[in-house]
């Protein structure tokens, strides 16, 4: 293992999202302030999910936890993508580092913005509602692999892509919907069955229920059942693209 490239490497990642806090971290925690704004100034009065819990409490940790994958996803998939336009991906092939310490940082990278703008999240939302905690090592469980499974994301995502138009696309129709429509807003236990059927398939749907459970010590899913089945999907997509980075796809020719 190349400890010195591994760390020269993720410290350059880290630095990059840095460097631009206020559009890495602080516009993502006031996008969420503006989802509570409206959701919660709208439905607070209207909707019970569980009993004794106001709906902008449960609200919070799904907010909190779909900055943490969002930001997770944008923050490997745009660093790769923009390393291969400019041609100075070259400058990280070049030196001797394996596909594994390459994964380890760019992911890792990911995983710290996520936890920076998921704190930034549910500091801001202390504006609105005080969240009991329930299990802390279960909240940074899930938040880690959440969001270790989008840096893996938008790893592949970066590496396949051919121009910004394909980021986009995979942005838009893939993650924001599957984000969207795990839970959120909403208990899914509310839809019609079909719908409710479907969700169980959605993988960001355990992490989102998962990582609610750490505050509330209430889910929809067995947690444990949410923690395999979130693992497993964090090995897969790792597995993945620890795979295209060892073959060089679409990055070494």
């Amino acid at each position: 293992m190349n400890w010195y490239g591994l760390y020269t490497l993720f410290g350059k990642e880290v630095w990059r999202f840095v460097k631009v806090g206020v559009q890495t971290i602080l516009t993502p925690v006031i996008t969420v302030l503006l989802y509570l704004l409206v959701f919660g100034s709208v439905l607070e009065e209207h909707v019970q999910v569980y009993p004794g819990i106001s709906y902008i409490a449960f609200l919070v940790p799904g907010l909190i936890m779909m900055s943490v994958i969002q930001n997770a996803f944008s923050n490997s998939s745009s660093s790769l993508f923009q390393s291969k336009m400019t041609g100075s991906i070259v400058f990280m092939l070049l030196p001797p580092l394996s596909s594994g310490e390459f994964y380890l940082a760019f992911v890792g990278a990911s995983v710290v913005r996520g936890l920076l703008v998921g704190l930034g999240v549910w500091v801001a939302a202390l504006l609105f509602v005080t969240l009991p905690i329930y299990s802390f090592s279960i909240l940074l469980i899930f938040a880690i692999l959440g969001s270790g499974v989008l840096g893996a994301l938008g790893v592949i995502a970066s590496v396949w892509a051919d121009k910004w138009d394909h980021i986009s696309a995979f942005q838009n129709f893939a993650i924001l919907p599957l984000t969207f429509l795990s839970g959120v807003f909403y208990r899914i236990e509310n839809l019609p069955e079909f719908w409710e059927q479907l969700s169980y398939y959605n993988p960001f749907f355990y992490m989102i229920d998962g990582f609610r459970y750490g505050f509330f010590g209430i889910s929809e899913v067995d947690v444990s059942i949410s923690l395999m089945i979130v693992s497993v999907f964090f090995v897969v997509v790792s597995l993945i693209c620890l795979w295209l980075l060892h073959i060089g796809y679409k990055i070494r020719n």
